[in-house]
């Protein structure tokens, strides 16, 4: 039996996230003692590391409940939503690279200011990205190169209101 600190090492997760797979009825202790200790036996440690499997895969933890109660219907809709929802952000980023390749092969625009944020538009759309696209493009930016990103739309003309606008999406 392995008490909530030693299962949580065993799998490189937080002691915490062992709690909150509690919380979600994903994983339950097999035994608790009358002092609190979770302890946790063979049974609990393959489940668990179903969990972390699925978790790696990205998969949420809705539909980790519902492979685990074994529903065989759901089970394979769950998988290929999942597949088609991972084929969607493939393209995604290959549209993402699309851009970048094409800034990059005139990346004295961007210096000299050619590049407007009419023609990035215009880029962007060429690549494929639609307006959601767009937008998970500047929060990605955002979050990764905040101060990066300032400059490349200060560099695209952009006003300082519509740029606080832009990094605030």
């Amino acid at each position: 039996m392995l008490t909530i600190t030693h299962i949580a090492k065993q799998f490189g997760v937080s002691r915490t996230t062992i709690l909150y797979y509690e919380k979600e009825a994903l994983l339950m202790p097999a035994y608790r003692s009358e002092n609190g200790y979770r302890w946790y036996g063979d049974k609990e440690v393959q489940r668990l590391k179903t969990i972390t499997s699925y978790r790696s895969y990205g998969l949420s933890i809705a539909s980790i409940r519902t492979l685990l109660n074994r529903n065989a219907e759901s089970q394979t809709q769950i998988l290929k939503d999942h597949f088609n929802e991972l084929e969607k952000e493939i393209q995604n980023l290959r549209a993402q690279q699309k851009a970048v390749v094409m800034l990059l092969q005139e990346p004295s625009l961007l210096e000299e200011n050619i590049v407007n944020k009419d023609r990035w538009v215009e880029i962007m759309v060429a690549a494929g990205f639609t307006e959601a696209d767009m937008i998970k493009w500047h929060q990605k930016f955002e979050a990764l190169e905040p101060l990066e990103h300032q400059k490349f739309l200060e560099s695209l003309g952009i006003s300082s209101d519509e740029i606080i606008k832009i990094r605030a999406l």
